[in-house]
């Protein structure tokens, strides 16, 4: 056990409660942002919004700035350095025109920066060390009425703003870290977690960071919450979060129910055994190659793996891309009978889908039963279709039903895997696109291969933790 995961998971001194809030108050004061801090993004903010106004307005009466996310919320952790400035449009403009606009406000302000994309194009950039986004958005009079999802930010800084007082607004960088430490921070598609924005509605519906894990210890999914008593339709999801500002939206929609089942399993170990430790990310060592040889053996399964050339694409194509494909091809491998065992999926500069075989190699020949004998019309169909066939044994009859053993088409995973047939599983479109121009499939001990780029994400397959 490493000195971190005994830090975690050590037994509590003396009275858990006190220890519990002497924990609290040493991370609340390491991620509160002291005077200094506040002062300079304070500085910086007003400056690019003062610049940003002044280019806004002079392309479009009734434009407006106003900052909006964490830093204009005060729920910011000390050392983030995000500043997102948003241009309100009036909402008779067009699209095309909000686009042209924005893009020249936000040059105007960042004079180095960039364009990004999302729903449609903004300007990124640096200043004096914090990251800016310049954002165009429509002016609105309700978020019901949006028109792209950024519309709705000024909304939710709206609300939160009534609803967060200093300390509610620290118990959110609470949970913010302890969410980070535990890995599931973030509503990004390749992690699937909590949002900053959903962190604020629990912090605030639950009344503080201790409260919320109290709660959380004891949820049992599917769990909604509904702030503002909109008693809208239902959500489908483990975690359901009504926005109080779009009756028709979960905000908690990307959490997967393995992070909802995160936070309940941490929050509960950090409750038992308070510890720092908690609230900082744990960092993977890469396996050695005699490690990953040592699982191999110890398991007697057979890893294969699906290497290609990664996708150029944001993660948030990237990864819903690549989840599709893991599933498209572990239910290939399980309809053929090389009954996947555990699989998962992996990109850097590569892109992997990594499968752990249970059973990697088939006999010549698979069973096909029939219908029972008594359906008649059924049953002549069967009969007639392999009755004729040289490469079939049978039809003969078994209990009450005609069953036949036929020639298998493939009998090693890799057979199936280099052949065509791995099209036909329902792949993401961009990575069949970046199978069709090649990949290299790897089987047993030649997945050592994967170490020099994946070894920290092969530490985690064959060292899981929750």
């Amino acid at each position: 056990m490493s000195e971190e995961d005994a830090d975690r998971d050590g037994p509590e001194d003396g009275d858990g409660n006190r220890d519990l809030e002497a924990v609290l108050a040493e991370v609340r004061d390491r991620v509160t942002p002291d005077e200094a801090e506040r002062t300079r993004l304070r500085e910086v903010a007003e400056r690019l919004i003062d610049r940003a106004e002044a280019a806004a307005t002079e392309r479009c009466d009734g434009a407006d700035v106003l900052q909006v996310g964490s830093t204009a919320r005060n729920t910011w952790i000390a050392g983030d350095r995000d500043i997102d400035i948003f241009v309100r449009f009036p909402s008779e403009l067009d699209r095309e025109t909000l686009e042209e606009y924005g893009l020249a406000v936000g040059h105007e302000t960042l004079p180095s920066g960039h364009e990004e994309y999302a729903e449609h194009p903004y300007v990124k950039g640096e200043v004096e060390g914090f990251d800016v986004d310049v954002v165009p958005c429509f002016r609105l009079e309700s978020a019901t009425e949006i028109r792209s999802a950024v519309d709705r930010t000024p909304f939710h800084t709206q609300y939160l703003k009534r609803r967060l007082d200093d300390e509610l607004a620290g118990d959110v960088r609470l949970t913010k870290q302890f969410l980070k430490g535990i890995g599931v921070y973030g509503s990004d598609l390749r992690t699937r977690g909590f949002s900053g924005y959903l962190t604020e509605l629990l912090v605030c519906e639950y009344g503080g960071f201790r409260p919320l894990l109290e709660v959380a210890a004891d949820w049992r999914p599917p769990v909604e919450l509904d702030p503002e008593d909109h008693g809208t339709k239902a959500f489908d999801d483990p975690l359901a979060v009504i926005d109080p500002t779009d009756p028709e939206r979960n905000v908690a929609a990307v959490c997967s129910a393995a992070n909802v089942a995160r936070f309940q399993h941490y929050a509960r170990a950090f409750l038992e055994s308070p510890r720092p430790a908690w609230f900082e990310p744990e960092t993977t060592e890469p396996l050695t190659e005699t490690e990953l040889r040592g699982h191999l053996e110890r398991r007697g399964t057979t890893p294969v793996a699906v290497r290609f050339d990664a996708p150029d694409l944001v993660e948030d194509q990237l990864y819903p891309q690549l989840r599709k494909s893991l599933d498209g091809i572990t239910r290939g491998l399980d309809d053929r009978e090389f009954d996947v065992f555990r699989a998962t999926a992996m990109a850097d500069g590569a892109a992997v889908v990594f499968v752990e075989l249970a059973v990697s190699e088939r006999p010549g020949v698979e069973r096909h039963e029939g219908p029972p004998v008594h359906v008649r019309d059924h049953a002549d169909g069967f009969y007639d279709a392999y009755a004729d066939d040289p490469d079939a044994y049978g039809p003969f009859i078994e209990d009450d039903r005609y069953v036949t053993e036929r020639e298998r088409e493939f009998t090693t995973a890799r057979e199936f895997l280099e052949s065509d047939r791995l099209f036909d599983v329902g792949l993401g479109t961009h990575v069949e696109t970046a199978l069709e121009d090649g990949y290299e499939v790897l089987v047993g001990d030649d997945i050592t291969a994967l170490l020099g780029e994946f070894g920290a994400e092969l530490a985690a397959y064959f060292e899981p933790r929750p």
